[in-house]
């Protein structure tokens, strides 16, 4: 899977390899599926701090569709941790969607 990681921030650019390694992590079941993600960090307000780091998580699936997910958190870890997670849960769901439903009698 191919990772493009953007940092519009100064403070974020130091989680380029943590960005990379969540994203791998969290997709290794669903990167036959995944073949290309791109992270953006940014912060919102600046260094007035608060609830503004901003992380959004853009998936291009093997089916031409992209997936776009945004969390925004008080600190990068944890806008990271939840954009990826709450990624991975849409392609699971959109897979499901997907596969044609069996009847049961």
């Amino acid at each position: 899977m191919q990772v493009l990681f953007e940092a519009r921030d100064p403070e974020g650019a130091p989680l380029r390899e943590l960005a990379v390694h969540r994203a791998r992590f969290v997709m290794r079941r669903l990167a036959w599926l995944v073949p290309k993600a791109r992270i953006c960090l940014s912060d919102d307000n600046g260094p007035r701090g608060g609830v503004d780091k901003r992380c959004q998580v853009e998936l291009s699936t093997r089916h031409g569709g992209v997936l776009v997910v945004t969390t925004v958190a008080r600190d990068w870890r944890t806008a990271l941790d939840g954009a990826l997670a709450r990624a991975a849960r849409a392609v699971v769901r959109r897979l499901r969607r997907s596969q044609p439903q069996t009847k049961v009698a």
